[in-house]
């Protein structure tokens, strides 16, 4: 009883929501994989290796910023959140890193 009631309380307080999406697997399934499964517009594969070396290498802060504002590179373009606003930033940085567990 009484953690239904906590949990009562956290739903009402805004503290727990259910839009949330569960893991970076989930939140690459929604939308991500509609160019990081093929390549499109240069977007690296997920699980290429090479692809994504060099990006890894410069580290999470800069793959997660580029991932949530956009970016224009030299083998493409990456718009911000990949063009799905409705996405959290955290929702994004799950993305990424489910991403770079899937590619090293």
């Amino acid at each position: 009883m009484k953690k239904q009631l906590a949990l009562i309380s956290l739903a009402l307080m805004g503290l727990g929501s259910t839009a949330v999406l569960a893991d970076g697997a989930a939140v690459y399934n929604s939308g991500c994989m509609a160019c990081h499964n093929s390549g499109v517009a240069g977007a690296p594969k997920v699980g290429d290796n090479d692809a994504w070396a060099d990006r890894i290498a410069q580290g999470m802060d800069l793959l997660y910023e580029h991932a949530i504002v956009g970016f224009q590179g030299e083998a493409g373009y990456m718009p911000p959140k990949g063009g799905f606003a409705h996405l959290s930033d955290d929702d994004i940085k799950l993305a990424v890193d489910y991403m770079v567990e899937q590619s090293q």
